[in-house]
């Protein structure tokens, strides 16, 4: 989860950026802004560990993972974040990537992982912001604004691939990654979910998105 990982779900967009009426993405890269590559998995548990080695995936992977990756995640098969997993990770991290060795854990066997890194953006000046959706409240559940309830809803004003995705609290706007809560996922794929089973007070903040397409793919 973001919180317990810097890791993560992010790709959040600064709020002193213009907003979605005032055009494209300007091409300053600020701090916040991540992309994701696509999710790796190379190796599986059966020797001595999942070895998803940053070196390894790079190799089998040429030119799909930037030099100097900002941000590193990682999720079992089944779904579950590292955290719900609960397993003792023996690397994880930008520089190294992700190892999973099966002697550190009690049933001497590691799940099966697949991972993905996040890197600056690469052709922010083609890239424009959708409105702001808020579509559910935490009264729930939690706060889901996943991209596929959001399309249906939106028909025709979110891209079917954002490249990216910006998540606030409403109604004081601060970054989610910044809000304290643990979220579930946070992607430009597959939009925010924070759950409030994950919440030490029980109840995740409300939080409104927007996704960054290509230009020409906003209606």
């Amino acid at each position: 989860m973001i919180k317990q990982l810097s890791l993560a779900f992010a790709a959040v967009f600064l709020l002193a950026s213009p907003g979605p009426s005032e055009g494209a993405l300007p091409c300053a890269n600020p701090a916040y802004v991540q992309a994701w590559t696509q999710w790796f998995d190379r190796d599986n548990p059966s020797g001595t560990g999942d070895w998803e080695a940053l070196s390894d995936l790079r190799n089998e992977n040429p030119g799909k993972i930037c030099d100097i990756p900002r941000d590193i995640e990682a999720m079992t098969l089944s779904g579950q974040s590292v955290a719900q997993a609960g397993e003792t990770i023996f690397r994880y991290d930008t520089t190294s990537g992700f190892v999973c060795r099966n002697e550190d854990q009690p049933d001497k066997l590691c799940d099966d992982y697949e991972v993905r890194l996040s890197c600056a953006p690469a052709a922010c000046k083609e890239v424009c912001w959708t409105n702001w959706y808020n579509r559910d409240r935490p009264s729930g559940t939690g706060d889901w604004e996943t991209l596929s309830d959001l399309q249906k809803q939106y028909p025709g004003q979110i891209c079917a691939e954002p490249l990216y995705i910006e998540a606030v609290t409403v109604p004081d706007e601060t970054p989610a990654i910044l809000s304290g809560d643990n979220i579930l996922f946070y992607s430009p794929t597959k939009g925010f979910v924070c759950r409030n089973q994950d919440q030490k007070s029980g109840f995740c903040k409300d939080y409104k998105v927007r996704f960054g397409c290509y230009c020409s793919k906003v209606a």
